[in-house]
C-alpha cells in the first residue's frame, strides 16, 4: 500500500483493513494447522502385532478384544514432550554397567522401517518377538493332520524376525511355551480335529513334549540356539487367588501340567538357556507364584526353573515399594528374575490420566524410581533382576496406546519416560 492511499484512506478504515488482513493470515494458519494434525493422525496407527486382534486391558489384566483406540490422546501427548537429544548408547549401555539386559518386544513391521530399527538398536541388546514364538505361530496343522502327530514349524516371519536379531547382535527371550492363549484348541483333540473329543492325559503329555522338544530342536537346526538366554515355558496359569487358571492344558492333563512343562524344558533345553514362568498381575500374585516356583523340582530335588518372569504392566499411581517387596520374594528363592513386558501407564487402571506435562514427567520419576531401585536392590543383594525388557518403545505402536506408556512418542520423541529409564535425573522430569 503507497503513500498516497494512506494520505486518502481514513484512519478508521486502515484499522478495518488491518485487522481483515490479520484474521484471514490466522484462518490460513489455522487451516495448515488442522491440516498437518489430520495428516499425523493418519499415521502409525495400526496395531503392529502381526496378526493379533488389539486388545484392551481388563480388570484381571487379561485383555478383551476391542477396538483400536484413536489416536486423539496420544496426540495431546505429542505436545508434551522432551527435546531433549537422545544419550549415547542408550538404554543398553547404562544397564550394562550393572549387568542388567535391555530389551523390548519386536514385531515383524518394526524391522521393515529404519526410524524403528535406528531406535531399536541404539537402546536395546535384547528382543521379545512379540507374536511369531507364540504356539498359534509354529504349531502347523497341515503337517500335524499329515504325520499323525504334533509338528512345529518356524514361520517365514518367525524366521525373518530372528534372523535380523542375529544380524544385528541381539540375544533373545523365548515367549512362549505353554499358554492358555494363543494356543491352538486343535492340538488337544483325536487326530487333530475339534469334530473328535479330547484326547486323553497320556497322548497330550507326548504331545507337549513333542513340541517342546522340537521348538529346541528348531533353535538348533536354523543355528539360533547361542542367541536365546531365556525361554518363557509356561506363561499366565495363576489367578489372583492363588488357584490354577482353568484350560485344556488344564482340563486334559491336570494341575501337574505346570511341572511336566518345566520337566520337558530342562531335559531338552541347553543349559545356556534359562527357563521361567512368566505372568502379569505378580504383585498380588506373589505367595501363589512363590508357592508354585517351589513346586518346581524334580524326583531327586534339583531345580527345574531358573527364573521368574514379571510381566510389569504398571501405573504411575501403583506403589513401587509394594512391587519391590515381589521382587525381593522372588529373588530370596534363589532364582533369577526379569521385567520381562514393562510399561508404565498413565494414572490407574480404573481412572486413565490424561497425557498432560504434569503426567508425563510423573510418568518419567516413576521410571527413574522404579529402575533406581532395583540397581540399589541388586547391588544390596535384596533382588536379583538380570533383565528389563519394555513391551515396546514408542506409544503409538502399543497394545496401551490409549494410556501413553511408553518411553517415546507418537513422532518417536524422547519422552520424560525414556530419560528416567536410563536414569537421567535431569530430564526426567524432576
Amino acid at each position: 500500500m503507497n503513500k498516497r492511499l494512506f494520505k486518502i484512506v481514513p484512519a478508521m478504515m486502515m484499522v478495518l483493513i488491518l485487522l481483515a488482513m490479520t484474521g484471514c493470515a490466522k484462518k490460513d494458519q489455522d487451516q495448515t494447522t488442522n491440516t498437518e494434525a489430520v495428516v499425523e493422525e493418519g499415521t502409525e496407527t495400526t496395531s503392529v502385532e502381526g496378526n493379533e486382534t488389539e486388545v484392551q486391558e481388563t480388570e484381571d489384566g487379561t485383555g478383551t478384544e476391542g477396538e483400536v483406540p484413536t489416536p486423539t490422546q496420544a496426540q495431546e501427548e505429542a505436545t508434551a514432550t522432551q527435546e531433549t537429544p537422545l544419550v549415547e548408547g542408550g538404554i543398553k549401555d547404562v544397564y550394562e554397567q550393572y549387568s542388567i539386559k535391555a530389551g523390548t518386544c519386536l514385531s515383524d513391521a518394526m524391522i521393515t522401517q529404519s526410524k524403528y530399527t535406528d531406535l531399536i538398536t541404539e537402546n536395546f541388546n535384547s528382543i521379545t518377538l512379540e507374536n511369531f514364538m507364540k504356539p498359534d505361530y509354529v504349531l502347523n496343522k497341515s503337517k500335524s493332520i499329515e504325520a499323525g502327530e504334533i509338528v512345529v514349524e518356524f514361520t517365514k516371519k518367525t524366521t525373518d524376525l530372528l534372523d535380523w536379531a542375529k544380524s544385528n547382535g541381539m540375544s533373545v527371550r523365548g515367549h512362549v511355551l505353554v499358554w492358555y492363549s494363543q494356543t491352538p484348541d486343535w492340538i488337544f483333540y483325536e487326530k487333530f480335529d475339534k469334530a473328535q473329543g479330547l484326547v486323553d492325559r497320556d497322548t497330550m503329555l507326548a504331545r507337549m513334549e513333542s513340541y517342546i522338544k522340537q521348538t529346541f530342536e528348531q533353535l538348533d537346526t536354523l543355528g539360533y540356539t547361542d542367541m536365546f538366554y531365556a525361554y518363557d515355558v509356561v506363561n499366565e496359569a495363576l489367578m489372583e487367588d492363588g488357584s490354577y487358571r482353568d484350560c485344556l492344558w488344564k482340563q486334559i492333563i491336570g494341575d501337574d501340567y505346570i511341572w511336566y512343562a518345566f520337566s520337558y524344558a530342562d531335559k531338552y533345553a541347553p543349559e545356556s538357556i534359562k527357563l521361567y514362568y512368566n505372568d502379569y498381575n505378580e504383585q498380588f500374585k506373589t505367595d501363589a507364584i512363590v508357592k508354585l516356583a517351589q513346586s518346581l523340582v524334580d524326583e531327586a530335588g534339583k531345580s527345574l526353573i531358573d527364573g521368574i518372569g514379571c510381566q510389569g504392566h504398571l501405573y504411575t499411581k501403583d506403589s513401587i515399594d509394594s512391587y519391590m517387596l515381589t521382587l525381593k520374594a522372588f529373588s530370596a528363592l534363589g532364582l533369577d528374575v526379569q521385567i520381562t513386558e514393562l510399561d508404565v501407564s498413565l494414572g490407574t487402571w480404573q481412572k486413565i490420566d490424561s497425557a498432560s506435562e504434569d503426567n508425563l514427567k510423573a510418568q518419567g520419576q516413576y521410571y527413574f524410581e522404579l529402575v533406581n531401585k532395583i540397581v540399589e536392590g541388586n547391588a544390596a543383594g535384596t533382588t536379583s533382576v538380570s533383565g528389563i525388557t519394555y513391551w515396546g518403545f514408542a506409544d503409538n505402536l502399543s497394545w496401551r496406546r490409549d494410556r501413553s506408556p511408553l518411553l517415546f512418542d507418537n513422532s518417536l520423541k524422547p519422552k520424560y519416560a525414556y530419560f528416567g529409564a536410563l536414569q537421567d535425573h535431569d530430564n526426567a522430569g524432576y
